[in-house]
């Protein structure tokens, strides 16, 4: 029985606060509003950008779509390298591999801007897909990018897959496609959140991973 792993990657792969908060202060000084701390900004992390402007800050859709263009203008030459891998996530990865796990990632970040971050984080050789959504806004819902990371591998059956991801949306798109969530801790989302989705695990640390990984296939 081939088993697979989807890893969400903001949050859950890489700490990507620094680039995406000061290119959303970007975005949101060129509709003249200031930010005086960006970390307030650490909300925008995870769910689909356009979203976050509008429940945010109140945006239209129209001047969501037209904010997510300016925050791209810095996150693309800038923003998109303000990030580092989790500690102890190559060597978790490299560990599942090596235990005959299938590995993908599934974002709602783009996927041209995914492919680009797990490349130059040396993540590649560990993941047979690396899903995400269009520049359009199109399969920015994350049980979409699901499904078409699951379309990659073949579909295979649901209780063969595990997501990983640090926030509700991560969980809640695991279920709406029938797989078994793992909700980390260490990102951007907390416990209650987490829970609150119905996330069937809770991992503290990277550490912990690997051995809920080996629980839920045992």
């Amino acid at each position: 029985m081939e088993k697979y792993i989807l890893f969400d990657l903001d949050g859950t792969v890489t700490d990507p606060e620094t680039g995406i908060t000061l290119s959303v202060a970007y975005a949101l000084k060129h509709f003249g509003i200031e930010v005086e701390d960006v970390r307030s900004l650490r909300k925008f992390i995870g769910p689909p950008l356009h979203d976050s402007f509008i429940e945010f800050y109140g945006f239209s859709r129209e001047k969501a779509f037209e904010a997510v263009e300016k925050y791209r203008e810095r996150f693309a030459e800038t923003g998109i390298f303000e990030n580092e891998p989790y500690a102890g996530m190559h060597e978790l990865l490299a560990d599942l591999k090596d235990a005959g796990y299938t590995l993908a990632i599934a974002s709602s970040k783009p996927e041209v801007f995914t492919k680009r971050i797990i490349e130059h984080f040396g993540f590649s050789p560990y993941f047979t897909h690396v899903c995400g959504s269009e520049l359009n806004g199109d399969r920015t819902n994350k049980a979409e990018v699901i499904t078409y990371a699951l379309g990659k591998l073949g579909s295979p059956a649901p209780k063969n897959v595990v997501m990983i991801g640090d926030r509700h949306h991560d969980i809640v798109g695991a279920k709406n496609n029938g797989l078994t969530s793992v909700g980390v801790l260490y990102g951007f989302g907390d416990e209650a959140e987490l829970r609150d989705a119905g996330a069937d695990y809770i991992a503290a640390s990277v550490s912990e991973i690997a051995s809920i990984i080996a629980n839920i296939f045992n």
